[in-house]
């Protein structure tokens, strides 16, 4: 992943109970700072991010999560994580993100991250919002990849 590509960076601190019994942060808690970087991502280019709108009429959910662990984290390590929308399709679209050591400027994790988009009453797969492409296309400009919303006769 190119780090140049990358506009928003939100921060963790590595907490006690995340390391495990090696003395690293447990590999599961990667993936929980990965999600950090996508909800401040999504809030920062002005999405709703709150109850009413993950319950109401538009459900996404995640599908598939690749994680490449480069180094460990430990205790106390201050993680920068830097989160881009790379692509949407019709109804699905992609996060990436990496986890960089502060100070340092280690890589010590790659995620990529996919969603799909479903209407809640019948949880089948929908297209992306028209006013979603828009956001993330003001926001990413032509780093994102959008394919052109593709509308299907019912």
């Amino acid at each position: 992943m190119d780090k140049l590509l990358f506009k928003h960076r939100a921060q963790v601190r590595v907490r006690n109970y995340e390391v495990d019994w090696q003395g690293i942060v447990h590999n599961a808690n990667y993936l929980l700072y990965c999600e950090v970087g996508r909800i401040e991502y999504f809030k920062h280019i002005g999405l709703a991010v709150d109850m009413q709108s993950i319950t109401g009429s538009s459900k996404i959910v995640l599908v598939r999560n690749e994680i490449d662990y480069k180094l460990p984290a430990r205790f106390d390590d201050l993680l920068n994580i830097f989160t881009r929308v790379s692509f949407i399709k019709n109804t699905s679209f992609g996060v990436e993100g990496i986890l960089e050591r502060e100070g340092t400027g280690e890589i010590i994790a790659e995620n990529i991250a996919y969603h799909v988009w479903l209407d809640p009453s019948t949880d089948r797969p929908v297209s992306v919002p028209e006013h979603f492409r828009g956001i993330v296309r003001k926001f990413e400009g032509a780093n994102c990849e959008i394919l052109q919303l593709k509308v299907f006769n019912t």
